[in-house]
């Protein structure tokens, strides 16, 4: 079901219900496309279908927002890539090396007075480092380049935990 509903106020906010407007999320982000969309939000990709158009919506120059259920950035690329089948994967790679402009990735930890919780987050900049290491198969180095590049709004999950 759509969580929140959006009302038009300076833009046009199209939504749409998997279920009831369209089939599944693959078929949703294709029939936006058709409308001409300057942003696509998609509310989860979880198969290999979704990622794939939703990459293409990039390509073409939309902006794409995407949640995926990870743990950090490196595991949302690697989750990303491995959905395809082996000899895509290469492909992939150029492709969302090519796209991708960052990854947000949060946890919610019990705050220490236990009176509700917090975030703890990481962000990853799509910078030529980070774009090399997609390309080249490098996935286990962006960590080291996140922790060196506080300085571009890069940040680990466990900087930002000694940051609570």
């Amino acid at each position: 079901p759509i969580e929140y509903l959006h009302h038009h106020k300076q833009s046009v906010i199209n939504q749409r219900e998997i279920g009831v407007d369209t089939g599944d999320f693959a078929s949703g982000l294709r029939a936006s496309l058709r409308q001409d969309p300057d942003v696509i939000l998609v509310g989860e990709m979880r198969d290999l279908e979704t990622i794939s158009t939703a990459i293409t919506a990039a390509e073409t120059g939309h902006l794409v927002f995407a949640t995926l259920h990870t743990s950090s950035a490196p595991t949302t690329i690697d989750r990303i890539i491995d959905v395809f089948p082996p000899h895509q994967q290469g492909q992939i790679r150029i492709q969302l090396a090519n796209v991708i402009q960052g990854i947000i990735s949060q946890r919610l930890f019990v705050r220490k007075d236990e009176k509700g919780r917090i975030a703890a987050t990481e962000i990853m900049v799509a910078v030529p480092a980070v774009t090399n290491l997609i390309r080249n198969e490098k996935i286990h180095q962006i960590p080291s380049v996140m922790q060196t590049s506080r300085a571009l709004g890069m940040h680990t999950l466990q900087a930002s935990l000694q940051d609570l």
